[in-house]
């Protein structure tokens, strides 16, 4: 009963390991897929950031579509959203507009220092301005273990809907815009975003194939092997 019931107990987990190699071979192809739609994109001509018509079909598949948004930055109401960059620890400055098109939306005008103190708009700029950068979508809740504070303004994410409120803004887009290094020359820093896809789904395949490979080897050894008592 034994020599039965241990090959039939192999044969589901070699199933359930060839199934899950198959898996991860069909996540490769489609993360190669949104790795080449990112790549066409970055590369892209600039688009009008979606306006409200356009809300209800934001999301992750829209992420780092470039835009570009024109309007009223309003620096006096900008939130400061803890970051670490190549350039160390500091803060995203995350600052509403108004645009010429009426709706508001926040706008990721680049990194500062962790030591800075003073005002989000250090440097003197026209409020009324033109941005380019990236759509990305929002970032709810907080960061790794560290949820977001809005009633203490300590923030670990770019969580719009909860930023807005905060700032009492009122309606805004359901993303923000990462500005390139372009639309404001000087601090903060633009033009950061990490645009990173792991992709190891070919060796987890591999590794869950070589598993029932050796399984489905030891397997036929013990069918095999003759029988004793």
């Amino acid at each position: 009963m034994r020599r039965l019931l241990l090959p039939a107990i192999a044969l589901v987990v070699i199933a359930g390991l060839v199934a899950l190699g198959v898996w991860q071979l069909e996540r490769r192809v489609t993360k190669l897929a949104l790795i080449d739609q990112v790549e066409h994109r970055l590369v892209a001509s600039p688009v009008s950031a979606p306006g409200p018509e356009a809300w209800p079909g934001i999301g992750p598949q829209s992420a780092y579509t470039r835009v570009a948004v024109h309007g009223t930055l309003l620096r006096d109401r900008s939130t400061l959203t803890q970051a670490v960059t190549a350039f160390g620890p500091g803060f995203w400055v995350m600052t509403p507009m108004k645009t010429d098109q009426g709706f508001t939306v926040l706008i990721n005008r680049g990194f500062v220092s962790s030591g800075f103190t003073g005002p989000a708009g250090t440097t003197p700029l026209p409020s009324h301005v033109t941005i380019t950068g990236l759509l990305r979508v929002t970032e709810p809740k907080g960061g790794f273990l560290r949820s977001n504070d809005p009633a203490a303004d300590r923030w670990y994410s770019r969580d719009v809907a909860a930023i807005a409120a905060r700032r009492a803004l009122g309606p805004v887009a359901p993303y923000f815009i990462d500005a390139d290094a372009k639309s404001e020359p000087g601090s903060p820093r633009g033009g950061l975003t990490v645009v990173s896809f792991p992709n190891n789904h070919l060796q987890y395949a591999l590794t869950w194939f070589a598993m029932a490979g050796l399984l489905a080897l030891a397997t036929v050894r013990m069918v095999l092997r003759p029988s004793r008592d």
